[in-house]
């Protein structure tokens, strides 16, 4: 996919919305060759998804060893709106606690008494954090009104070419 379609995919005003939520899907290789999928925080920077994770989450190594991932941003009605991202993570290891890790729990509902009490306890747990930065490389949007699963596409041109409804 040439970064001009993505580029065109990811600013459609939906596209900025689902890169406005907090929570992404994180699929990635296990260290068992087995595929996992975790929720996880994300920020949006223009550019480049930006997830936060401790030092010693499992994923880490397991994206050493093999960086390609995929990610999906969705919203929970009917139709879904659900935005899919395939790239590389790359892993960048901080002192202390990264800005975009606090970004990506922004629309939490806590007070701001919560809010400072929580800040406390995550500078206190950790000591550093590891940032897994994506690029999309691959890109693709789905609404149910314009655009659809590409199974289901294939699908309806065929009901089209054997002249069904």
């Amino acid at each position: 996919m040439q970064p001009s379609e993505i580029a065109e995919i990811l600013n459609r005003p939906l596209s900025r919305e689902l890169l406005a939520r907090d929570l992404t899907r994180l699929a990635y290789v296990g260290k068992d060759d087995a595929p996992r999928v975790v929720p996880i925080g994300f920020t949006w920077n223009g550019t480049e998804v930006v997830m936060c994770t401790p030092t010693n989450a499992p994923k880490i190594a397991a994206l050493r060893r093999n960086p390609s991932v995929a990610l999906t941003i969705d919203t929970e009605v009917h139709p879904p709106k659900i935005l899919l991202l395939r790239g590389q993570a790359e892993l960048d290891v901080v002192d202390g606690i990264p800005d975009e890790f606090f970004q990506s729990s922004g629309s939490y509902e806590m007070t701001p008494e919560q809010r400072a009490e929580w800040e406390t306890e995550v500078r206190s747990l950790y000591d550093g954090m590891v940032r897994i930065v994506v690029t999309p490389t691959w890109a693709k949007l789905i609404d149910f009104e314009t655009t659809l699963p590409s199974a289901v596409e294939e699908l309806l041109k065929r009901r089209e070419e054997r002249g069904g409804a």
